[in-house]
């Protein structure tokens, strides 16, 4: 690429700057407010900082998909101030005594304003009610803990008994280490309650982000109604170097990325970040019992809406 590239602007690739942006939401640790310029980690282009920022922080040159904190998820999805964390007080299990463990857990906390890696709670999406949850891998890289498994368990369980649908933002590398069998329990338990919430007639809305592996994708990342996926995200259980060294074969290059995984079936739909809103509404709305749905439609006429 020549360096001329760089100062050029492309009118059908890169849209110019737009006064709306001081609205949009606050970046993430990939691209802080404080830079000028970002690269893309997969067309290599420096890009204009803001223009990442207005465009959903989605690289409007090769549209990859930069990782979202669970807050700035949440803004783009829920109706403003229609979301309601659940108020949980898990205590962290650290049944291993783990070295560092519970050090390393206050400093994500500090770094990222978090109490755990998955934020649960009741909100809106185009003035649909739901259960949302959603990972974020900035904290210990979304790894599910009991503090996780324990507040998607309690999220679905809400869900179930409220007759409502849940959608669940999945973004993690797998079961915590450092609490040992007790995280990998979590798979289990989660499962166990979406099992019940599927028995009750309800709907389970999966959004699988980059990177979901390890235990959340063999457990509730692989159970939803319909499974959503971001574009190109990383998808997969074991690593790509470890399966190919132990079937001893070359796997193929977009191998356990959403664009393969929807060719072989496992991906429903892979959605735009900025039609993933509108997109989990006609997802909702469809599923509605015809009584609701009547009620919602009449609503959504009034406000002068289109379905």
């Amino acid at each position: 690429m020549n360096i001329k590239d760089l100062f050029i602007r492309n009118k059908d690739v890169l849209p110019p700057p737009q006064k709306a942006a001081a609205a949009k939401t606050k970046t993430s640790s990939k691209v802080t407010a404080k830079q000028l310029w970002v690269k893309c980690p997969s067309c290599k282009r420096m890009l204009y900082e803001r223009l990442v920022v207005e465009n959903d922080q989605v690289c409007p040159a090769c549209g990859h998909h930069f990782r979202l904190t669970a807050g700035e998820r949440l803004k783009m999805t829920a109706d403003p101030g229609s979301f309601e964390e659940f108020p949980f007080e898990i205590e962290v299990s650290d049944p291993l005594k783990f070295p560092d463990y519970p050090e390393k857990l206050k400093r994500y906390r500090k770094e990222t304003g978090l109490k755990e890696a998955v934020v649960c709670g009741v909100g809106k999406i185009h003035g649909l009610e739901t259960v949302v949850c959603v990972m974020d891998s900035h904290f210990m890289m979304g790894s599910m803990g009991h503090v996780v498994g324990e507040s998607i368990t309690r999220s679905v369980e809400y869900a179930t008994e409220h007759g409502m649908p849940i959608v669940i933002f999945t973004a993690s590398g797998g079961a915590r280490m450092q609490e040992g069998i007790v995280s990998l329990m979590q798979m289990a338990k989660i499962s166990g309650a979406l099992q019940r919430h599927s028995d009750a007639g309800l709907l389970y809305i999966t959004v699988i982000t980059d990177p979901t592996t390890g235990g959340v994708t063999a457990s509730f990342a692989s159970l939803g109604d319909v499974i959503v996926a971001e574009k190109n995200a990383l998808i997969g259980f074991a690593g790509k170097r470890v399966i190919e060294q132990t079937i001893n074969q070359r796997l193929p290059q977009n191998f356990q990325r959403a664009e393969f995984a929807q060719e072989c079936g496992f991906i429903d739909i892979i959605v735009e970040r900025s039609k993933m809103k509108d997109t989990l509404w006609k997802l909702l709305y469809m599923h509605m019992f015809p009584e609701t749905r009547g009620e919602e439609k009449q609503r959504h006429e009034r406000q002068g809406g289109e379905e």
